[in-house]
C-alpha cells in the first residue's frame, strides 16, 4: 500500500466530507433534504442531472466493452447521447411544473396525485420496485469499489466495499439533496478533466492513432460504426442504442434533479450545459478503451479494470490516488443520488403514507436519514455476494426501472386518457419482464436488450387497459 496513494484520497475525502457538514444545516426540513426546495440553478441542476448519471459504470463498465468489442460498442454511448437530450427535451420542462402543482416530492406521490388513486397501490408498487432495483443499481456501485479499492490499495475486495459504504452514508445523511447537487458540480468537472487527460497523455505511448489501428486490426475488431450493413448490424445498432437509451425516462435519481430546478424557463440553460458534459465525458471513456487494446496487447484479467491499471502503471503514488478519485467520485455521486431517492420513498411512499399521515417535517427527516442507513446496508449485502460484473448490475438495475416507470411517466405527462389500471399494469408489466427476461435469453441463447420488450409492452398495455376501463367511474386529476 503506498502512503502517497492514501494521502491523496483522504485529501480528495476531505474536501467532499466538508461540503457534506457545512450544508447540513441548510436542511431543516424533509422537502428540504428529498428535493432542496426547488431552489437549484442551472448549473447545479446540469451537473448533478448527469454526474449522478454516470457511475463507476463510465471508467469501468462502459470502456471494457469498447476495450473487448471496438469502436461499434460505442452505439450504446450514441443511445444515452440521444434519449438524455430527449429527456431534457420533452420531460423536464413538464415534471418540473407538474410536480410543484401536485406539491410531489417523488415519483411516486406524483404519479399517485396526476391518476387520482386514493386507494395508494400505485405509491406502494413504484416504491417497492425502486427499493429492489435501486438496490441493485447501489450494489453495483459497491463493487465497483470494492475493485478500485483492492487494486489500488491492495485491500480484500470485502473490506473494499465495507469501506465504500463507510464513505458513502456520512455526507449523504449529513447534506441530502442540496450537498449532492454541489458535490456532484465540483465532482463532475473533476472527473470530466480525469478522463479527457488520462487516454490522451497515454496516446503516445501506443503509438498513436496508427498504433491503436494495428492494435485493433490484430484483435480483428474495428474502428468503424458500421463494420457492415447486414440486417444482424442494424438489430444490433438498435438494440444498444434503445436498450440503453429508453431507460432515461424512468430513472428516479435523474429525473428528481430536474424536479429541482429553480425556474422551469432556465432547463434550456441547464441541457446545454449537461449535454456539453456527456457528450465529452463519454468520448473520453470511448478513447480510453480504445487505448487500452493498444495499451494491454495481451489483454487483462479482468476488463473492467483497464482504466485503473493504466492509471496505475503511468503515474506516481500520489498522481495515481488523485487520479482514481475521478472513480470514486463517479461511482459515489450515483450512489448517494440512489440512495437518497429511495430514502424519500421510504419516507414519503412508506411511512408517510402508510403508518404516519400527519407526521411532522422533523420526524419525516429522521425517517429519511435512517432510511439512507437501511437501503445503504441492503446494497452492501448483495455487493458482498459479488454476483456480477458492474456492466451487468447496471443494465440489469437500468432497464427495470426504466421500463417500470418510463412509459408511465411519458404517458402521464402526455395523455390525458391514462387511468390508473392502466398504470397499474405498466408498472407491473414493466418491471416483471425486465427482471426475467435476462432468464431467457440465456434459455433460448438470444440477445435481445430486456428493455426493448418490457418498455414496450408497458407502454402498450398502459393504453389498453386505460382504454378498456375508461368507463369506470373515476375522478382524474388533469
Amino acid at each position: 500500500m503506498y502512503l502517497e496513494e492514501v494521502i491523496a484520497v483522504i485529501c480528495y475525502f476531505i474536501i467532499l466530507l466538508t461540503i457534506g457538514f457545512l450544508s447540513y444545516r441548510k436542511h431543516q426540513s424533509a422537502t428540504d433534504f428529498i428535493i432542496g426546495n426547488r431552489s437549484m440553478n442551472y448549473w447545479l441542476t446540469a451537473l448533478a442531472a448527469h454526474a449522478s448519471d454516470m457511475s463507476s459504470w463510465l471508467f469501468m463498465g462502459y470502456p471494457a466493452v469498447v476495450l473487448t468489442g471496438g469502436m461499434f460498442s460505442a452505439w450504446s454511448a450514441v443511445g444515452l447521447l440521444v434519449f438524455m437530450f430527449l429527456n431534457w427535451q420533452l420531460i423536464a420542462p413538464k415534471i418540473r411544473i407538474a410536480t410543484e402543482q401536485y406539491n410531489s416530492l417523488t415519483y411516486s406521490s406524483f404519479f399517485e396525485s396526476r391518476l387520482a388513486d386514493t386507494s395508494g397501490t400505485i405509491r406502494v408498487f413504484t416504491a417497492i420496485i425502486s427499493v429492489f432495483f435501486y438496490t441493485i443499481y447501489i450494489s453495483s456501485g459497491l463493487v465497483g469499489l470494492g475493485l478500485l479499492l483492492e487494486t489500488l490499495f491492495n485491500l480484500n475486495y470485502y473490506w473494499g466495499v465495507l469501506i465504500g459504504i463507510i464513505i458513502v452514508i456520512p455526507y449523504v445523511f449529513a447534506g441530502g439533496y442540496k450537498t449532492l447537487a454541489w458535490i456532484d458540480l465540483f465532482q463532475g468537472i473533476f472527473l470530466m478533466c480525469v478522463i479527457i487527460f488520462v487516454p490522451f497523455y497515454l496516446l503516445g505511448r501506443v503509438g498513436g492513432w496508427s498504433g491503436i489501428s494495428q492494435a485493433v486490426t490484430l484483435k480483428k475488431l474495428s474502428l468503424s460504426f458500421f463494420p457492415n450493413l447486414s440486417t444482424m448490424t442494424i438489430l444490433q445498432i438498435i438494440g444498444m442504442t434503445a436498450g440503453w437509451g429508453l431507460g432515461y425516462f424512468g430513472q428516479p435519481h435523474i429525473v428528481t434533479k430536474f424536479m429541482g430546478i429553480r425556474n422551469v424557463h432556465e432547463i434550456s440553460k441547464s441541457k446545454y450545459i449537461g449535454m456539453t458534459w456527456m457528450l465529452i465525458s463519454l468520448g473520453a471513456a470511448t478513447f480510453v478503451g480504445l487505448v487500452g487494446i493498444a495499451y494491454f496487447p495481451n489483454g487483462l484479467k479482468d476488463t473492467e479494470l483497464v482504466f485503473v491499471e493504466m492509471v496505475r502503471d503511468s503515474f506516481i503514488p500520489f498522481a495515481v490516488g488523485f487520479i482514481l478519485c475521478a472513480v470514486l467520485a463517479a461511482t459515489i455521486n450515483a450512489m448517494s443520488s440512489q440512495v437518497l431517492v429511495l430514502s424519500s420513498n421510504i419516507t414519503e411512499d412508506f411511512y408517510k403514507r402508510i403508518f404516519r399521515k400527519n407526521a411532522s417535517s422533523k420526524e419525516l427527516l429522521i425517517v429519511a436519514r435512517l432510511g439512507v442507513i437501511l437501503v445503504a446496508l441492503v446494497a452492501f449485502i448483495i455487493a458482498f455476494a459479488k454476483i456480477s460484473s458492474i456492466y451487468s448490475l447496471v443494465l440489469y438495475a437500468w432497464s427495470g426501472l426504466g421500463s417500470s416507470f418510463g412509459p408511465l411517466l411519458i404517458l402521464s405527462l402526455y395523455w390525458k386518457g391514462i387511468n390508473k389500471y392502466g398504470a397499474w399494469s405498466g408498472i407491473l408489466s414493466g418491471a416483471i419482464i425486465a427482471g426475467v427476461w435476462p432468464y431467457f435469453n440465456k434459455i433460448f441463447s438470444i440477445n435481445v436488450p430486456s428493455m426493448l420488450p418490457a418498455f414496450i409492452c408497458s407502454f402498450f398495455l398502459i393504453i389498453v387497459i386505460s382504454f378498456m376501463t375508461s368507463s369506470k367511474k373515476e375522478v382524474v386529476v388533469q
